[in-house]
């Protein structure tokens, strides 16, 4: 994802952009433009028809915002002087503005063919229509990702209970055990390195295929049992709607060691549908499966089923999920759990190239039978929140100092635990 801090520019010769931003273009035409129209518009009824007139209204029209107005000017001119290649290209150019990259491609692509056109405007339009071809085949290929370096402080490196002496129900007479020193709270030092690349490459206008693969890596200065690592394969493939609504469904694949050993696998599906609000606001709803292998604990094999829903602004999210994980032996039935998630998130810039980040998340579990050792399901609420700026250096580098705090609320004492930590990276995006 890019960082949200660069400056577009767009050139006034890239007709793909203008296409693509044409109801924002409509909204910024300027008091003068729009009052040149109207003055040209209220000559219609003595001069529609004179080409001269129809081509300087259908100008100011585009000008405006005002495209199915040029488009019917354009067309008189062209029904009396149908070899009037600036009128041809106005219409091409509104055509494109209006949305419609087809016609605006058939326009444009009968200017080129006429012998009169000076060579330099040739070439311009040549430009223009391998844009609008790229466009009408879906856009071509888009490669983006990241590199990611930081370090930080951990209070509790392997989320467990800071108590030292914990009470079993099923070996209350014994009285209370004395925990060891991997079932306590750990602090430690930590260095982070992430990476991530993501490509989507068109297969048609309104259909895309989409792959992504990320690595995480985070080693413990001290505490090498609690060392976390995984890696993250993602491929899909989504389809676009008229009304710019996308569906989408793609298959995941995970990989996850503690302490440099394998820990867990998980392969799944995702399905998601995207409404469009406008002004860059969306809604979006999924469903979701996974199964769950662990290495060492087949007692904990699971398949996850959860929908979501969630809304998106160009600064602020919100979405909230709910599901079970059910285990697939019977025997290990004490870790399934029904599950609500809840999170939201908002970038807020404060300075040309400096935000500040925030972030939320409540998680509830309830799980389906007694743990064999505590005698009781277990009820679990957990709490986390992140504070953070973010930094732009350049374009393409970030600098992030963050500060997080979790806080997880368990019927079971093993399981109740506060954890905080501070960490500063260094972003790469490209």
């Amino acid at each position: 994802m890019r960082s949200g801090f660069k400056k577009i520019g767009a050139s006034s010769l890239c007709l793909l952009s203008i296409a693509m931003a044409a109801p924002a273009l409509a909204q910024s035409a300027d008091a003068s433009d729009q009052n040149r129209f109207d003055t040209l518009a209220q000559q219609q009824g003595e001069r529609a028809g004179d080409p001269a007139y129809d081509y300087d209204l259908a100008v100011a029209a585009i000008d405006a915002g005002k495209y199915g107005e040029a488009i019917v000017a354009l067309q008189r001119v062209l029904a009396v002087q149908p070899n009037n290649a600036p009128a041809r290209a106005e219409l091409a150019r509104a055509y494109a503005l209006s949305g419609d990259v087809d016609t605006a491609r058939q326009e444009f692509g009968t200017v080129v063919d006429d012998p009169t056109l000076p060579d330099p405007v040739r070439q311009r339009f040549t430009g223009l229509i391998r844009q609008l071809d790229r466009q009408i085949d879906g856009g071509g290929t888009d490669v983006s990702g990241f590199v990611e370096a930081g370090g930080g402080y951990d209070s509790n490196i392997n989320a467990a209970t800071d108590l030292t002496q914990i009470t079993i129900p099923l070996f209350a007479f014994l009285g209370p055990g004395n925990l060891g020193a991997g079932a306590r709270a750990q602090d430690d030092g930590f260095y982070e390195i992430n990476g991530g690349v993501s490509v989507v490459s068109a297969v048609g206008r309104q259909d895309r295929l989409f792959a992504s693969a990320l690595v995480n890596w985070r080693d413990n200065f001290d505490s090498r049992p609690f060392d976390l690592a995984n890696a993250t394969g993602t491929l899909g493939y989504s389809h676009s709607f008229g009304n710019s609504d996308v569906i989408s469904i793609s298959g995941q694949v995970q990989k996850l060691w503690l302490g440099r050993d394998g820990y867990r696998s998980a392969y799944g599906a995702i399905g998601q549908y995207t409404h469009l609000l406008g002004g860059g606001n969306a809604i979006a709803a999924s469903a979701q499966w996974t199964r769950l292998e662990y290495d060492t604990d087949p007692l904990r094999d699971a398949d996850r089923y959860a929908v979501g829903l969630g809304y998106v602004t160009p600064r602020a999210s919100i979405n909230g999920s709910v599901g079970h994980e059910e285990t697939r032996d019977p025997l290990g039935d004490a870790q399934s759990n029904t599950f609500v998630q809840i999170g939201a998130g908002a970038e807020i810039p404060v300075a040309e190239r400096v935000a500040l980040v925030a972030g939320a998340g409540f998680d509830l579990r309830r799980y389906d039978a007694p743990d064999i050792l505590f005698m009781v399901e277990r009820e679990d609420e957990r709490l986390d929140a992140t504070v953070g700026v973010k930094v732009a250096l350049t374009d393409n580098l970030v600098l992030q100092p963050q500060a997080t705090f979790a806080r997880n609320w368990s019927n079971i004492a093993l399981y109740d635990y506060e954890r905080w930590s501070t960490s500063a990276t260094l972003r790469f995006e490209f």
